[in-house]
C-alpha cells in the first residue's frame, strides 16, 4: 500500500500529488476521465471501494469508502473538487499543468491550492493510518465532484438529492478552506450566499446629440450608485472594526454593463450586473426589498432579476458544547496549532451539504502561505503539504472516534 516511489529525494507523497496535478481538469472541458481512473487506482491500492455517480450527462462524483467498526454510526464525509479555473499560461512562470517544483520546494500548478492539495491529503492520511493498521467506528467516505468550480450545479448541488448520497449517512463534513499567509490555519464554519443580480433600465431613445430625458443611462446611473453607495458603506464597516473578517459583511460588485448599438444612439435599454455575497446573518427579505427600492427610486421601467439566489445560509457550531467542533480544534490544541474561525467569503460544495442538515467546516491545511486560488502561479510548499497530511493523519482518528450522538440537532439558519 506504498505510494508510488518519486524521483531520488523527493517525498512518495509529492510526487502522487505533482501526478494528480498533471491531469488537466480545467473548465469548461476537464479531462473527468482521467482524473477519475486515477482515483479509481488509488482505491485499488489503498483497498478501499469505488463508487461512480453519475448525476448528470457525463458529470461523476466518485467516492471512495473505508468502512468502519461501527457501520451504523453516521459516517464522515471528506468531500473535494477535481476541477480547476482556466489559466493564462503567459503569465506563468512555469507550466501550470506540469506540477514544476523549483529548488525551493515550491510546486506551480493550478489546482496546487484549490483544491487537488486537500484530496491528495485525504487519501495520504488514510493509506498511513490503514498502514498502521488503525480501525475506527465511523466510516469514512471521500468524494471528488466534478464541478465546483462552476458553481456546483451538476455535482454536489445534484448529489446532496440522490439516493446514493443518502446511504452514505453522513453525520459531518469537511470541504476546502484558503490558506492562511500567518502561523495560523483557518477553518470556515459558515459562508456567504451568492446572489448574482442583473438590474435592466428601459427609457426613451433618441439622437446622441440631444438631451433625451428619462434616458435608460440616467435611470441606471441612479441604480448603479445606491448598489456602490451601500457597497462603500460595508466596506468602511468592515475597516473600522479590527474584529470583522471580511466574510461577515456584505460585498457587492459592478462586474458587466451591457447596452447601446452606436456612439450617436441613446439606447432604450441597458443593464447592470452584481455580483452580490451576502453575509450569512443579513435577514434576505428584507435586503431584496432594499434592492426593490433602489429600482424604484431609479424611476419607471426598472427591474431587477437573478441569475443565481442562495436562500439558505447554514451556520455549522463552533462552540465547546458541540462534539465535532470539540473533535476537530481538539486536534489543533494538542498540536498546539492556532485556529481562526470564519466565514468563507466566497461560494464552496459546503453550502449544499449544511443546507441538507449536515455541519460541514471548510478546512485546506495551509498555514504561512499566500492566497492564491485562481491567481497566477498558484503555488504551493511541499513542506505545508506534507504538513497537511499529518494534521488530516490526527484528525482523521479524532473524527472518526466521536462516539455516537444523543440526538442531532438541525444547523441552525444563517438569516
Amino acid at each position: 500500500m506504498m505510494a508510488n516511489q518519486g524521483p531520488e529525494g523527493e517525498h512518495p507523497s509529492v510526487t502522487l500529488f505533482r501526478q494528480y496535478l498533471r491531469i488537466c481538469t480545467v473548465q469548461p472541458k476537464p479531462d473527468y476521465g482521467t482524473a477519475v481512473a486515477f482515483l479509481e487506482d488509488r482505491a485499488r491500492q489503498l483497498g478501499l471501494s469505488c463508487q461512480k455517480v453519475e448525476v448528470a450527462p457525463g458529470y461523476v462524483v466518485t467516492v471512495l469508502t473505508w468502512v468502519g467498526t461501527n457501520p451504523a454510526l453516521p459516517s464522515i464525509l471528506l468531500n473535494s473538487h477535481t476541477d480547476v479555473v482556466p489559466v493564462f499560461k503567459e503569465h506563468w512562470s512555469h507550466d501550470p499543468f506540469e506540477a514544476f517544483k523549483d529548488s525551493k520546494g515550491y510546486i506551480y500548478a493550478r489546482g496546487s491550492q484549490d483544491m487537488k492539495c486537500v484530496s491528495i491529503q485525504y487519501l495520504e492520511a488514510v493509506r498511513r493510518l490503514k498502514a498502521e493498521g488503525r480501525h475506527f467506528p465511523r466510516t469514512i467516505h471521500m468524494t471528488f465532484v466534478p464541478d465546483e468550480e462552476v458553481g456546483g450545479h451538476k455535482g454536489m448541488e445534484l448529489f446532496v438529492h440522490r439516493p446514493e448520497f443518502q446511504a452514505l449517512r453522513a453525520g459531518f463534513a469537511l470541504d476546502e478552506g484558503l490558506a492562511n499567509p500567518t502561523d495560523a490555519f483557518t477553518v470556515f464554519y459558515s459562508e456567504r450566499s451568492p446572489w448574482w443580480v442583473r438590474v435592466t433600465s428601459t427609457g426613451r431613445p433618441g439622437h446622441g446629440s440631444r438631451f433625451m430625458e428619462d434616458t435608460a443611462a440616467e435611470k441606471l446611473h441612479k441604480v448603479v450608485s445606491s448598489f456602490l453607495a451601500f457597497r462603500e458603506k460595508e466596506r468602511q464597516r468592515l475597516q473600522s472594526n479590527p474584529h470583522l473578517k471580511e466574510g461577515a459583511v456584505t460585498c457587492v460588485n459592478l462586474t458587466k454593463l451591457e447596452g447601446g448599438v452606436a456612439y450617436n444612439v441613446v439606447p432604450a435599454t441597458m443593464s447592470a450586473c452584481f455580483d452580490i455575497r451576502v453575509a450569512p446573518d443579513v435577514d434576505l427579505k428584507a435586503f431584496e426589498k432594499q434592492l426593490q427600492s433602489w429600482c424604484q427610486e431609479a424611476g419607471e421601467g426598472v427591474t431587477f432579476e437573478f441569475s443565481q439566489k442562495w436562500t439558505q445560509p447554514r451556520v455549522t457550531p463552533t462552540d465547546s458544547s458541540d462534539p465535532w467542533w470539540a473533535a476537530f480544534s481538539g486536534v489543533f490544541k494538542d498540536l498546539n496549532l492556532t485556529l481562526e474561525p470564519e466565514i468563507f467569503p466566497a461560494a464552496t460544495d459546503s453550502r449544499y451539504i449544511r443546507a441538507v442538515g449536515i455541519p460541514a467546516l471548510g478546512f485546506s491545511p495551509m498555514n504561512h502561505t499566500p492566497v492564491l486560488l485562481h491567481d497566477h502561479d498558484e503555488r504551493l510548499h511541499e513542506a505545508v503539504f506534507l504538513r497537511g497530511i499529518d494534521i488530516y493523519t490526527r484528525l482523521l482518528p479524532a473524527l472518526a472516534s466521536v462516539p455516537a450522538l444523543a440526538s442531532v440537532p438541525a444547523l441552525p439558519k444563517g438569516s
